[in-house]
This record gives C-alpha cells, structure tokens and sequence, in this order.
C-alpha cells in the first residue's frame, strides 16, 4: 500500500515517533503537578531510596513511554519514502540518530531518581522537560528543511535552558541556566539569520532544493557564503567547538549533574546530526567554501580544549573540557564530508554518549546526589571502597581517552579512516596528538582512585548506587565493552544509514510500508 503525503495524515505516521514523545511529555508534567511526596520519608532518605515519593513513578512512566517510542521507530524501518524533497525525512540516518538520542534520555532518567528526591525537584517538570527535548532533537534529525531543524532545535533548547536551571535552591544551576539562555539566545539569532541569507542566496529553506542551487550555480555566491558562516557560528555553539564554547564549562559545572550528562551527550548529538545532513546535502557543492572553516574549528577545538582540561582540579569542569574536545573530533569527521567519515561520526555519537553519562553517573554517586565532593582529589581511595564503580569509571574513563578494547577507540579509528580517506592528513595527526595528550586528565583521575590513601577513613561510605543507577551503570559498560570487542555490527548500520545521504532528493510523496 502506497501512502500519499500530500495526505497530512501520512506525515502523522512519519512523525509518528516525535508525536508519541510530546504527548508523554505532556502527561507527565501535568501528572507531576498532583505529586505528593511520601509520608514519613526525609530528603535525605533518597539518596538510598529510589523509590522516594511519586517521582520515581514519573520516572519509571517515562521509561516505559521511551520504549513505546522506541518501538515506534523500530516499525519505521518497515516503511519506504517515495520520492525526497519534502520536510520530514524517513531514512536510516534519521533513525539511527533517534536511537541515540532515546538512549541518551532513558540513561538520563535512570541516573536521576536518587538526585530528583534528595534535591526536592518537581519530578513530574524535570522528566517531562527531558521528554520534550528529546523531541526536539528527533525533529531535528528527522528535519529535511531549515526552519524545521530551527523549530527542533528551539523546541530541544527551551527544555534544556529550564533544566539547566532547574535547581532554584542553587545559585550556580540558576546563573548557569541564566548564561546558557542568553548565549544560546544570541547564537540562535546567528543561525536564523544564516537561514535567511541562505533563503536569500538560494530561494528555498528545503535541503535538497538548496543543494540542487548550489551544485548547479544558480545560487548567489556572495550571500551564499556569508550565510554558510552563520550557520557555522550557530551550529558551533551548539557543539561547542572553540571559540564558541564560552558558556560550556560554567553552564556544565552549574547545572543539575543529571542535565549535565544528558546535555554533554544527547545535545550535541542532535547538533553534529543536523550540521552533518546540513553540510553534506544543501551545502555539498560548496565545499570549498566551508572547509576551511570546518578545518581551523576542528583543529583548534582539538587542541585548546585538550590544553585546558590537564589543569582542571573539579571534575564537571574537567569532563566539560573533554566534553568541547570530542567536539573536535566529531567535527574531523564533518570536514571530511565523505560516507566513511559519516557512519563514523554516528558511531562515535552512540558510543560518546553513552560513556559520558556514565562517567556522569559515578559522578552523581560520589556526589551523594547533590553537588559536592567534585575535585579530583574528593576520589582518592574510591576505587577501593567501591570497587565495582571503580571498574566501571575506570571503563568510562579509559573509552573516553580512546583505549584499545573500549568503544571510544574503535570509535576514534573510524574517524581517522574518514579523515584518511579525505587525506586530512595533518588534522588526523592533531586528532592522535591530542588524544594521547588526553590520556593525563582521564588517567590522573583514576590515578587517584586507585593509587591514592582515602583522605578521610570512610569518607566514602555514603556513596551508593540505587537500582535505577546500577541499570545504567551496567547497560553504559556492556555497550562500551562491547563496541569495543565487536563494533562490526553497528559500524554497519551506520554506513547503511548514511548511504546516498547527498543523494536525497525529489518529492516526498509517500511511504510503502
């Protein structure tokens, strides 16, 4: 049966996904606003009790509803696009991204149970807030048109502008939330504008026709170029590449460590996934136009954040600097602009962000769901006291400095590979220096959790992991393990999602199922 999209209804089924996802969202806030917490129970008693008041039904809720999700987008791989040029996409890039991004925020959740209660948060805004930016970041991925990704990427940013502030007992959360609302604001006006002047030089705000202009020279070279360079300065923002990355260690440091993780990962996922369909399709033909831009971004990424981040003492601030150096190395694979480089760049986005939250998630613990005990040292003696959290960070730690046998380095291999491929050779040796140099802040924290006398006997007898955090724990260091034994499986997924990614072009007519 061949589906018609000049039918509204047949994009209902293509968005069939997003569609689900906000109106979970919105259940879930408004059954938050009737939450009570439990009798009987003090703040402190959620720190060892996920199950504390009703929020932690919300949070179950939600997981489930992101599997119901996910579901969806798995019946979305049975059905087929006839024809390409229309708003909404319905390809394998598209849904491996949502796969990622559904990870990312089940992961968010299960780490946040324990912090929500002892922190007293409204659980029902926070998990709703989570859900809505999620949706945000599928429209965004799903987008074929400018002012979709735009209207995904305001939808993703708002939620996570609220949740950064989220803590209003929290200075820090609320001056965090209050510089991220405003940089992003300012960026943001930088990426509309690059769409108008896009619109201007081209025409049209539809991918595929935009390329169509470009590849055949009817576009105007002139406003073609600068619009290029706000799309640029906005999508750099959003990935933190330097020198746009002002707002990122302070708005990391800040920020609940629950939004901290999702944000690290799930954001800029959503972000390297629009500026890679973006680049590769509208602005294929004027490659040379942005490669420089791309290449000088990627290279200086690369080295001042891995520069900066062997002199951080606090942890969040830390992985927020390694955090803007994967940036840099994403964005090799986006100056690449060829399928290996590509597929690379959703694998490494499947396997960072998984690593990262879990790297997150010992953090929370060792916090005691809060905001304390952040320096490096706080750690001397864990891994010790909390041998199998130790393991695990240590996992984390060693895949996100790209170890041989952990998923960050077969990760950073297909990189290189895209890079090679390319022959960008010298940005390639950058990516390997850096990387080594990297070893030192991820090897001096285990360093201290192994090496180093706890400075307080049993100062970390108050660090324990809920149920809802040992689920991710185990699950993020499976995967991580796992990709990094046998990768071959999604690395193929992956070059079959982007597969004929500069080729998608013609109507949007329909879907076959």
């Amino acid at each position: 049966m061949i589906l018609d999209y000049s039918r509204s209804l047949h994009y209902f089924w293509a968005l069939l996904p997003e569609i689900v996802l906000c109106a979970l969202g919105m259940f879930v806030l408004v059954a938050g606003v009737s939450g009570s917490r439990a009798p009987g129970k003090t703040v402190e008693d959620a720190s060892d009790d996920p199950s504390f008041g009703s929020g932690a039904e919300l949070g179950w809720f939600s997981l489930a509803g992101l599997a119901v999700v996910a579901f969806f987008n798995g019946w979305l791989y049975g059905l087929e696009e006839v024809g390409t040029t229309g708003m909404i996409a319905l390809d394998g890039f598209r849904l491996f991204s949502n796969w990622i991004f559904l990870g990312a925020a089940a992961l968010a959740i299960l780490t946040s149970f324990a912090y929500v209660h002892r922190q007293r948060l409204q659980a029902g805004e926070f998990y709703g807030l989570i859900l809505r930016s999620t949706a945000g970041m599928m429209f965004m991925a799903a987008a074929r048109d400018l002012m979709v990704i735009f209207l995904g990427l305001e939808v993703m940013s708002i939620a996570v502008y609220a949740l950064t502030a989220f803590n209003r007992r929290d200075r820090k959360s609320s001056e965090a939330g209050l510089k991220y609302f405003l940089l992003g604001a300012f960026s943001t006006g930088f990426f509309l504008y690059g769409i108008a002047l896009v619109y201007g030089a081209t025409g049209s705000t539809n991918i595929a026709f935009i390329g169509a202009s470009v590849s055949g020279g009817t576009a105007s070279p002139g406003i073609l170029s600068a619009g290029i360079a706000m799309l640029v300065i906005g999508f750099g923002f959003k990935v933190s590449a330097v020198p746009f990355h002002m707002w990122t260690p302070d708005v990391y440091e800040g920020a609940p460590a629950p939004v901290t993780a999702f944000m690290s990962g799930a954001v800029k996922a959503a972000a390297f996934v629009a500026f890679l369909r973006v680049f590769l399709v509208a602005f294929d033909g004027a490659y040379e136009t942005w490669f420089p831009l791309l290449w000088w971004l990627a290279a200086i990424t690369m080295i001042a954040a891995n520069l900066i981040a062997l002199v951080q003492a606090n942890v969040k601030r830390m992985l927020a600097y390694s955090s803007i150096a994967h940036a840099g190395y994403l964005l090799v694979a986006v100056t690449a602009a060829n399928e290996a480089a590509a597929a690379g760049l959703l694998f490494y986005l499947a396997i960072y962000t998984v690593m990262n939250i879990g790297a997150f998630a010992i953090v929370i613990s060792v916090a005691h769901q809060g905001e304390e005990r952040l320096q490096i040292e706080d750690y001397a003696g864990f891994g010790w006291a909390r041998p199998a959290m130790g393991v695990a960070f240590t996992i984390f730690l060693l895949s996100l400095a790209g170890f041989p046998g952990t998923g960050g380095f077969m990760g950073k291999i297909f990189l290189l590979q895209g890079a090679a491929e390319s022959q960008l050779w010298y940005l390639a040796v950058i990516l390997v220096l850096t990387t080594v140099a990297s070893y030192w802040y991820y090897l001096r924290v285990a360093w201290y959790m192994w090496m180093r006398p706890e400075v307080a006997e049993g100062q970390h007898t108050r660090v324990v992991a809920p149920l809802p955090l040992q689920v991710a724990l185990a699950a993020a260091v499976i995967f991580v393990l796992y990709l990094g034994v046998f990768p071959s499986d999604t690395l193929e997924l992956a070059r079959s999602s982007v597969q004929g990614l500069r080729s998608l072009g013609g109507d949007l007519v329909g879907i076959v199922p």
